[in-house]
C-alpha cells in the first residue's frame, strides 16, 4: 500500500521510521554485551558510525535522550551522557539526508538558549533538525540547578508548553528575507524584518528576537513522548512527531485517533501529525535465537525487560510484516524503533528489515529531499510575523 503526500509533494509517502541511538541500546545491560564497544560510549566516533548506518538505511531521523540527573537504573546500567544538543551539533556536517533530533529539558532550559541550540543545528546541518522536548519532575534534576523545587507533571508539561511557544515565535523572529549583506552600503540585516515576539507569559517574559537567523526549515520539528494526558494534549497541540506507547495494534490505532482527534479540536489538521508507536526490538535469524539474546541480556541485567510499549522479539521478517500491518490498518504512521542493543539491532534493521520494507513498496528508496520536514511530508510554515507590525529599534 503506498500513502500519498499531500498536494505538493510528488514522491509516495513513506512509512516513517525513527530510531534511538540513547547509550549502548535500550537494554539497560547492552553495553555488557559482547561486541558492544562499551569503552566508546561517550566516544563521537562510534556516534558517527551509528549515524551512518542509520542514514544507509534511509531513516527518518535518530533521537537522543539527554537528562540533568543519571539515568534512573543505577549499579549495572549506564550511567551518564553527553550533551544531545552538542552531539547533534558535531554529528550535523558529518550526516547527509537523516534527521537529527536530540533531547532538551524544558523545566531547567531557558526557550532563548533552546532555540538558538536547535536552530544552529538546523543551520549545520542544512535543515535536518528536530526537537524532542522533555520535562523533568525528579528531586535530582531540581538540585542540579537549585533555582525551583521538583514540579507535578502537569505543572512541568504546562511549562513545557510555554516554552515550545515562545521557542518556535523565536525561530520566526527573523523573517527568511531578513538578512541583506550588501557590502557596498554597509548593511548587513533588515531592520523592519527582525520581530520582537513579546512574549508575556505565566512563566516566561521574553521579548526577543533570536540572535540567530530563521533556519533552513523555518521551524525545526517538534518531537512529544505521550507519555501522560497532558503530555498527549501537548503533543496534540505542539507536536510534529508524537511518540506513543501500545502493545497491539488496536490500543494504538485508539491513541493514534485520539491524538488525530485532540489535534483536530486544537485547530491544526490532523494530517500533519505523524504518530510514530515506540518499538523495542531484538532482531535473530529465528525466534529462538532473538529469545537467546534477550534471556543473555536479561541475565546480565538479573530482571526481567519490562517494556511499556510493543517489544518485538523475533526475526526482521516478522518485524517487517508488524510495521506493514499496522501502518495499512491505520494503526499508526510509524515507528520509533529502539533497539535493545545498537551494536546488534540497528544493523538488522537496515540491512534486513528496511529492504523488505521497500520490497512492499511502503518504504522510500531514496530521500525525498534535503530536509527533515521533507522526510515526514510536512510543508515548511511560513513565518507569523511577516505581515505583522514592525517593533522598530535604532541598529
Amino acid at each position: 500500500m503506498v500513502f500519498p503526500y499531500p498536494d505538493d509533494h510528488t514522491a509516495p509517502r513513506s512509512v516513517h521510521l525513527g530510531i534511538d541511538l540513547t547509550d549502548g541500546g535500550a537494554h539497560p545491560a547492552a553495553w555488557r554485551a559482547v561486541g558492544s564497544q562499551s569503552q566508546r560510549l561517550f566516544d563521537a566516533g562510534r556516534l558517527l558510525e551509528l549515524v551512518t548506518t542509520a542514514q544507509r538505511g534511509l531513516l527518518d531521523l535518530v533521537t537522543f535522550d539527554d537528562g540533568f540527573a543519571l539515568q534512573p537504573r543505577g549499579r549495572g546500567a549506564v550511567q551518564g551522557r553527553l550533551d544531545a544538543a552538542l552531539v547533534a551539533s558535531r554529528l550535523a556536517p558529518r550526516s547527509a539526508g537523516i534527521g537529527l533530533v536530540p533531547t532538551i529539558d524544558t523545566t531547567h532550559t531557558e526557550p532563548f538558549h533552546v532555540s538558538k541550540a536547535i536552530a544552529t543545528i538546523d543551520h549545520v546541518s542544512a535543515g535536518r533538525a528536530g526537537w524532542q522536548v522533555s520535562w523533568s519532575t525528579g528531586a535530582p534534576e531540581a538540585a542540579a540547578f537549585g533555582r525551583k523545587g521538583p514540579q507535578g507533571e502537569a505543572d512541568a508539561v504546562a511549562e513545557a508548553d510555554e516554552a515550545v511557544e515562545v521557542v518556535t515565535r523565536l525561530w520566526d523572529s527573523w523573517e527568511d528575507d531578513a538578512e541583506i549583506r550588501d557590502a557596498s552600503t554597509g548593511r548587513f540585516i533588515d531592520r523592519e524584518k527582525l520581530h520582537y515576539i513579546d512574549h508575556e507569559g505565566i512563566r516566561f517574559a521574553v521579548k526577543g528576537p533570536s540572535i540567530t537567523p530563521r533556519s533552513p526549515q523555518g521551524q525545526p520539528p517538534v518531537v512529544v513522548s505521550a507519555t501522560s494526558d497532558e503530555a498527549l494534549a501537548l503533543a496534540a497541540r505542539r507536536a510534529d512527531v508524537v511518540r506513543v506507547s501500545a502493545v497491539d495494534a488496536g490500543q494504538a490505532a485508539a491513541v493514534r485517533a485520539r491524538i488525530r482527534d485532540a489535534a483536530a479540536a486544537a485547530g491544526r489538521d490532523p494530517d500533519t501529525v505523524r504518530v510514530l508507536v515506540d518499538t523495542y526490538v531484538v532482531i535473530g535469524a529465528d525466534r529462538a535465537s532473538a529469545q537467546a539474546r534477550l534471556d543473555l541480556l536479561e541475565d546480565l541485567d538479573g530482571i526481567t525487560w519490562d517494556t511499556d510499549s510493543l517489544t518485538h522479539v523475533g526475526t526482521a521478517r516478522d518485524l517487517a510484516a508488524t510495521v506493514e500491518e499496522w501502518t495499512e490498518g491505520g494503526s499508526a504512521d510509524g515507528f520509533h524503533l529502539r533497539p535493545s542493543s545498537l551494536s546488534t539491532d540497528l544493523d538488522a534493521i537496515v540491512d534486513q528489515v528496511v529492504p523488505l520494507l521497500q520490497s512492499a513498496e511502503i518504504f522510500r528508496r531514496e530521500y525525498p529531499g534535503t530536509t527533515l520536514r521533507q522526510t515526514l511530508g510536512l510543508e515548511r510554515p511560513a513565518n507569523r510575523f511577516a505581515t505583522a507590525p514592525v517593533a522598530r529599534e535604532t541598529a
